[in-house]
């Protein structure tokens, strides 16, 4: 099997800015195809190279594998089905028409909630002020940002359209604290990490590629950092083995190959969505009919996500495979969006190279 154009493809990525470097991991069923690191980790303040066991900051990743994969868990054991409605949790959420938002709308991202909101100035401005003292991280930080989220008027009526929020993750997040007794970094390594045997995690330990400022083991996203770094929209730190092996036991489990999930359920999740013209299903997204970061040639069966940072997962679950680039195009400033090029290019040689 020859990747010869898919490492041609990383190589001029690199070359050409796309980011400083990354790690490529491919796999099918039970056997990693590839597995290489590229370029540089660091370039600023000075160089390094980059290593297969370098952690990233994950992003947006933790919505699928963190907050989706423990709201699975908890439809799994019967306390939580996705049409219950948020407020039976989340009693203030109703305000301003927001009395039918469903779980299944958050998840997919119908919920009517605004994209993002800046609530980390916020934040940080009552800490200044000297209102709040060591407000930042804390948890009345997390109580305050459930406030203003509650307060939110909805910019469209539940499952009318899609628009990709992390204020609805956020709030799953925060749903998950308040429905476990957990904090959601304790909920992901005890039913998550552990029973999987993988070290990703909220708080890494090791060697981590920076993102911008030179943020190392600290999330890069804004609002998660002003909630202590642990949030149900970003937060999520792994290498590409770790981001792998859950892909893989959720692949196990569409196949009803997997303990550690419910086939019917991961199906559940993984079906297409039922909003008009949504790609989105419940924590994933699946590839749009032109244009997708996966490529032309991923099948639009396929689920995946990406991350701000620079990261992405694509899985095609009749085949059990799965690509994971993890790099920081971030590292040393967000002003590159190179990358948006060059996911569909790399996807696409990837599938060339396992049909071979």
């Amino acid at each position: 099997m020859g990747f010869e154009a898919v490492e041609d493809a990383m190589h001029e990525a690199v070359e050409r800015g796309v980011f400083p470097g990354a790690v490529l991991l491919v796999r099918e069923g039970e056997r990693v195809f590839y597995l290489r690191a590229f370029g540089e980790r660091q370039v600023e303040p000075h160089h390094a190279p980059m290593q297969e066991g370098t952690i990233f900051d994950l992003s947006s990743l933790t919505k699928p594998l963190a907050t989706g994969v423990a709201i699975m868990l908890l439809v799994r054991d019967g306390k939580l089905h996705p049409d219950d409605r948020v407020t039976r949790f989340l009693h203030n959420f109703g305000v301003y028409g927001k009395t039918h938002v469903t779980m299944r709308h958050l998840l997919n991202h119908s919920s009517g909630l605004p994209a993002w909101r800046p609530y980390y100035k916020e934040i940080l401005q009552i800490e200044r002020k000297g209102e709040k003292v060591n407000f930042l991280g804390s948890d009345a930080a997390k109580e305050y940002v459930y406030q203003q989220i509650s307060r939110e008027r909805p910019e469209s009526p539940a499952g009318a359209k899609t628009v990709y929020s992390d204020l609805g993750f956020m709030l799953l997040g925060m749903h998950l604290e308040a429905r476990t007794v957990e904090f959601l970094e304790v909920m992901f390594q005890t039913q998550i990490a552990q029973p999987l045997g993988v070290g990703v995690g909220f708080f890494p330990s090791g060697e981590c590629a920076p993102t911008e400022d030179d943020l190392r083991g600290k999330v890069h996203d804004e609002n998660a950092r002003a909630l202590g770094g642990v949030a149900g929209h970003a937060g999520l730190f792994g290498h590409a083995r770790d981001v792998a092996a859950i892909a893989r036991a959720l692949l196990g489990a569409w196949a009803g190959e997997s303990a550690c999930f419910a086939p019917e359920i991961v199906r559940r999740f993984w079906s297409p969505s039922e909003v008009p013209g949504s790609t989105w299903c419940l924590g994933w997204d699946r590839p749009s009919p032109s244009g997708s970061s996966a490529g032309e040639r991923w099948p639009r069966a396929g689920v995946g996500h990406l991350g701000f940072t620079g990261c992405s997962l694509w899985l095609d679950p009749p085949r059990g495979r799965g690509v994971v680039l993890l790099s920081n195009r971030v590292h040393p400033t967000r002003a590159n969006e190179r990358i948006k090029e060059f996911r569909p290019r790399l996807h696409d040689a990837v599938v060339r190279a396992l049909d071979d």
